[in-house]
């Protein structure tokens, strides 16, 4: 497996950590998502200027189920917000962290100045500003 993850000296690939907010906002989180927008730019912008030594890509999470997100919701809240999603569940944290697994490995040298985005469906249909 490490032989996946083996760069070339010279070379390398930068992961950076967007979300749905930066392509689809949300109410009262301006700044959250003005900051998200701008990592979105940065990649592509990077991705343009480290070609072709460097890759540059960005993952934009939905919502994800993290303790802390979890210490915030009530059952009925949590229950609200997943019935948004079309996947009808936040995502789990290892399910981010294998999609930064693949970007980083060998398998996706020719991933570069993208997005990804990993939501459930949830903005497929603009929902995530409902």
């Amino acid at each position: 497996m490490w032989e996946r993850f083996s760069a070339k000296p010279g070379s390398g690939v930068i992961l950076q950590t967007a979300s749905t907010n930066g392509q689809v906002g949300q109410p009262y989180y301006a700044d959250y998502n003005a900051t998200k927008a701008g990592v979105i730019e940065l990649t592509k912008t990077m991705a343009l200027e480290l070609a072709p030594k460097v890759r540059v890509c960005a993952i934009a999470p939905g919502y994800v189920l993290t303790p802390m997100q979890r210490a915030e919701y009530t059952d009925a809240m949590l229950e609200e917000v997943n019935r948004k999603i079309p996947l009808r569940r936040h995502a789990k944290p290892e399910e981010i962290a294998a999609l930064f697994a693949f970007l980083a490995s060998d398998d996706a040298a020719y991933a570069t100045g993208h997005v990804y985005t990993i939501d459930g469906g949830e903005t497929a249909g603009g929902l995530a500003s409902r």
